[in-house]
C-alpha cells in the first residue's frame, strides 16, 4: 500500500507522520499520535464526535484524509485552552451536559469554534 508522509501542526506542535494514503486523520490522531480525545462514532461524518479544528474551522476527522493535511493546522480537544474552553468545560459540568461523555470532545470543539469565531 502507498504511504504518504505529511507534516501537520497538531495543537501547536509540528508533527511528521507517515501513514497509508487512505488513512483518516482520526486514525492518525488516535493511533499514531496517541491523542485519544478525538472519538470515532459513526465514521460517516454525521455524529460529530470526531470534530476537530482544521485551519481554524470545524471538520470531521473521520472524513479527512491525513495525507490532505500536510502543512495544515489541527487543533483537537486536547489543544483547547483559554477562557472560552475553560468556561465551556465548566458549563458542561454544571449543567450535566456530559451525558456518557463519548461525544463531549466534539461538542466542546464545536462550542469553542462558535464562541470564538461568532462573538456577538
Amino acid at each position: 500500500m502507498h504511504e504518504v508522509t505529511s507534516t501537520v501542526t497538531v495543537n501547536g506542535v509540528p508533527r511528521t507522520v507517515t501513514a497509508p494514503a487512505r488513512t483518516s486523520l482520526a486514525d492518525v490522531l488516535r493511533e499514531t499520535l496517541a491523542l485519544t480525545g478525538t472519538r470515532l462514532g459513526c465514521e460517516h461524518g454525521v455524529c460529530g464526535a470526531c470534530t476537530m479544528l482544521l485551519d481554524g474551522r470545524p471538520a470531521r476527522s473521520c472524513l479527512t484524509l491525513a495525507a490532505s493535511c500536510d502543512g495544515r493546522d489541527v487543533r483537537t480537544v486536547e489543544g483547547l485552552d483559554g477562557p472560552v474552553a475553560d468556561a465551556l468545560r465548566e458549563a458542561f459540568a454544571a449543567e450535566h451536559g456530559l451525558q456518557c461523555g463519548f461525544c463531549t470532545a466534539g461538542m466542546l470543539v464545536t462550542g469553542c469554534d462558535v464562541v470564538e469565531r461568532h462573538r456577538a
